[in-house]
Parts: C-alpha cells; sequence; structure tokens
C-alpha cells in the first residue's frame, strides 16, 4: 500500500531560527529566520528582511541569500521525506560574522531550518 506524499507546508510554519556556528580554524557563522508559507506548487524563496544586515563587502549578502535558499531547497527536495513541495519561503532576519560567514554555513543554516520546519509541521516520517 503506497501512502499519499505529503504537501510541505500543509500550514504556515512562522518563525524557523536558526544559528549554525562553528568555531575552528576555518569558523563559519550564520544566523536566519524564515517563515515557510503553504504555495500552489514548487519552491520559491524571498527576502524580506525587517532589519538590515551590516557585512562588508555587502555583495557578498545576496551570494550568502542564494546559499540559504539551495540548503533549504536540498532538504525539502531530500526523497526520504516523500513530500511534495509547495512552499514559498521568506528570509526575515539574517546576521553575519565578517570572519565566518560564508556561503557554506549559509547553506547550512537553510538547511537546518528546513529540517526544523519540517519537524514543526510534522512532516518527518518515522523510518
Amino acid at each position: 500500500m503506497s501512502s499519499v506524499p505529503l504537501r510541505f507546508p500543509p500550514h504556515p510554519v512562522r518563525g524557523v531560527q536558526v544559528l549554525h556556528q562553528k568555531q575552528n580554524c576555518a569558523p563559519q557563522f550564520a544566523q536566519i529566520e524564515v517563515d515557510f508559507e503553504p504555495a500552489a506548487e514548487g519552491f520559491t524563496f524571498e527576502v524580506a528582511l525587517e532589519a538590515p544586515v551590516d557585512h562588508e563587502p555587502s555583495e557578498e549578502l545576496s551570494r550568502f541569500f542564494a546559499a540559504a535558499a539551495a540548503g533549504i531547497k536540498e532538504q525539502l527536495s531530500l526523497p526520504e521525506h516523500h513530500i511534495v513541495i509547495a512552499a514559498r519561503v521568506v528570509l526575515r532576519r539574517a546576521r553575519t560574522d565578517r570572519f565566518g560567514s560564508n556561503n557554506l554555513a549559509f547553506k547550512i543554516a537553510g538547511f537546518l531550518a528546513a529540517r526544523q520546519a519540517l519537524e514543526r509541521a510534522q512532516c518527518l516520517r518515522p523510518s
């Protein structure tokens, strides 16, 4: 008997906050807050920051946010979740660190945010 895949998110999942911080000789730092809203289909990501992000050089921010989106989409696309992605994801807040923020840190933060949203929406099925 096959089960019907769940649509994600089944309802709004707001205020998903993640702090990814790794301190070693190659530090990583990314802090994000995102909302997951139901959509008709597919995956969209938008930046609607409630506060400006103070980071130099400011050109890096768009790459960081794109990396967060990629991490979110990667987590949601994992076949073991058995979901149909129908999500509008909105980045509400972000923090960076001059030395630790990079694309990988934001991708990991996005991956973790999606995982947390799946848990909060109770879309993770037992293995």
